[in-house]
């Protein structure tokens, strides 16, 4: 699946990517959502049975967080949360800081700090795609296209709302713990 090339990032400062997989296999590989491309954008995928996320900055400066834990087979949703801290004070990244963290389902798996571009739109050029990178490969790290295998992706959620991530599943369940 491909989105237009007109892409809208977060005013917010605060953005959600979620991705809904059922994996077979923890060979599983490959990109789940990504935006842009070789000059610039966003990717979340697996490789080497992690979790990884990748900020591009104008192709120019690759911003990596990757999990500590591996993935596993069965039902799983994977997060990338991106909290803004401020502008950043790199004068060659001159956009907003913050935390990038990864989850697997509700438990915290990578974090790390990244500078991105939030606005109104955001120049990522190759478009969007889920399942693959349709055009040039956002990150060095994977030959585009790099197809999802090994499972199947469900949904993938692209919040910028400014809302946290909740598991709202787990949520449920422990309401009915609770009784």
């Amino acid at each position: 699946m491909t989105a237009p090339r007109s892409n809208r990032c977060s005013r917010t400062g605060h953005a959600l990517r979620r991705a809904g997989v059922d994996v077979d296999s923890a060979d599983a590989q490959g990109v789940l959502w990504a935006a842009g491309g070789v000059a610039g954008g966003h990717a979340l995928y697996v490789k080497d049975n992690k979790l990884r996320y990748t900020f591009n900055w104008i192709g120019s400066h690759y911003q990596d967080v990757i999990a500590a834990a591996d993935i596993a087979a069965g039902h799983h949703v994977y997060v990338a949360e991106f909290t803004a801290t401020g502008r950043s004070t790199d004068p060659e990244l001159a956009g907003t800081a913050g935390t990038l963290t990864l989850y697997i389902d509700e438990d915290k798996v990578g974090e790390g700090q990244i500078v991105t571009q939030p606005g109104y739109f955001c120049i990522t050029g190759d478009g969007t795609s889920v399942g693959r990178d349709s055009a040039s490969a956002v990150s060095p790290e994977y030959d585009a296209p790099f197809p999802f295998t090994g499972g199947t992706i469900e949904k993938v959620v692209l919040d910028v709302s400014g809302e946290h991530y909740v598991d709202h599943e787990a949520q449920v369940i422990g309401w009915f713990m609770k009784d």
